[in-house]
């Protein structure tokens, strides 16, 4: 294990890292903090006041619970506002929506999981509520998939090594061997599939999104429903679709 650097600010890790601790908490007590993030308690409440005095927590007067503010929203304003990426993406996205009638996503990669940027839903039906910055695991997405199957295959090894599969529906694919399968079927096919795999009800394909380069920067999604959908159906006409607009949007990045 490496020696940290001495131009690491520790304080300043600390607080990112309670931050982040709010990905899967609508509130947390110091003791909470504390207990996520591996500190005392005392570390705990220098880092929530500090929070709290620059306006990225709020404190509940009665319960003592700490929760995130709408200012932490601005944190990644620029992130998503200034990507070239974004604002090329954005008329393909809706493009697409227009063409199959159905959610199209844009994700990005965060380790081992995806983070939804830009979401287009078509206004016949009320979606599952997935807003900007939802992570969901590369493994259960067809958007890590597709992006999964262009590694290298010693990378590949080592990534499905390390993984932990949960089970997120009845239909979730937790099986190395045949995660590994629908990955290499992804590689041949040049997009991936997941079928009721993180959401019941849910299908979901995708195709990787390059720089000018070649290197990926992410994947266009289409989501649809069940039954309405059939696997059959969204790999003969959506996986076509996803190729074709995760180009367009590779041609302009």
């Amino acid at each position: 294990m490496s020696e940290p650097s001495a131009l690491m600010i520790q304080s300043l890790e600390k607080g990112l890292a309670v931050l982040e601790s709010f990905r899967g908490h609508a509130s947390l007590s110091l003791q909470e903090m504390a207990r996520e993030n591996g500190i005392t308690i005392g570390s705990a409440q220098r880092v929530a006041y500090t929070l709290e005095k620059t306006g990225y927590l709020s404190k509940d007067p009665r319960s003592k619970r700490y929760s995130m503010t709408v200012k932490a929203v601005g944190l990644g304003y620029s992130y998503l506002y200034r990507q070239p990426l974004f604002q090329h993406a954005h008329a393909v996205l809706h493009q697409v929506n227009q063409e199959c009638g159905e959610i199209v996503n844009l994700a990005v990669p965060d380790g081992d999981n995806m983070v939804f940027v830009m979401r287009v839903a078509p206004a016949r039906h009320i979606p599952e509520y997935l807003p900007v910055g939802t992570q969901i695991p590369c493994v259960a997405t067809a958007s890590g998939r597709a992006l999964w199957a262009l590694l290298p295959p010693e990378e590949l090894d080592l990534k499905l090594r390390g993984i932990t599969c949960v089970k997120h529906t009845p239909r979730t694919t937790t099986d190395i061997g045949e995660l590994r399968a629908l990955i290499e079927e992804a590689r041949r096919d040049q997009y991936a599939y997941a079928d009721e795999e993180f959401y019941a009800g849910d299908l979901n394909v995708a195709a990787v999104i390059h720089d000018d380069k070649g290197n990926p920067l992410g994947a266009l999604n289409i989501s649809v429903p069940k039954p309405r959908w059939s696997l059959e159906r969204a790999r003969e006409e959506l996986g076509p679709l996803v190729i074709r607009a995760a180009r367009a949007i590779s041609k302009r990045s």
